[in-house]
């Protein structure tokens, strides 16, 4: 089994596209690590991860915006592709099994949504709070997710 976690921030607002009639959330994630080199000065490096989120349930997507922390689990996948300069590039992708909001880069706590039968929404602070699951007062065949 091979399973890749990633925990960062989106470096741009997602995309949800129809592809042969399935519903397909696009994100990229930014996870950049400190170390020191040799001379012990400080270093950042930034891995940038493709995400590929396949579900019908795409309530999530309003919330998958630039800059947001987020933890994504899935399948990794390694894809090449033709450089301008004739070399050739290499991209690390996911393909998404599950996708939790941690928040926004100076914003407290966050919630969670799975692909699972039990995923969903909790409690954000400030004013963009997503509702709780008690909160709702819709029936649950009308929620959008």
């Amino acid at each position: 089994m091979i399973k890749l976690q990633v925990i960062g921030n989106l470096g741009k607002d997602c995309v949800t596209n129809t592809v042969n009639g399935k519903n397909v959330i696009n994100f990229n994630v930014a996870h950049t690590e400190k170390f020191r080199d040799a001379q012990g000065n400080q270093k950042d490096k930034t891995i940038w991860v493709e995400c590929a989120y396949w579900t019908d349930r795409t309530g999530i997507a309003p919330y998958l915006k630039k800059g947001t922390q987020v933890y994504a689990e899935g399948t990794p996948e390694v894809r090449t592709y033709p450089k301008n300069d004739g070399t050739t590039g290499v991209s690390l992708t996911l393909r998404v099994q599950s996708v939790q909001l941690l928040g926004s880069r100076g914003e407290g706590g966050g919630g969670g949504y799975s692909g699972g039968s039990e995923g969903g929404y909790a409690a954000q602070a400030g004013p963009s709070r997503v509702p709780s699951a008690g909160e709702i007062n819709e029936p649950i065949d009308d929620l959008p997710f």
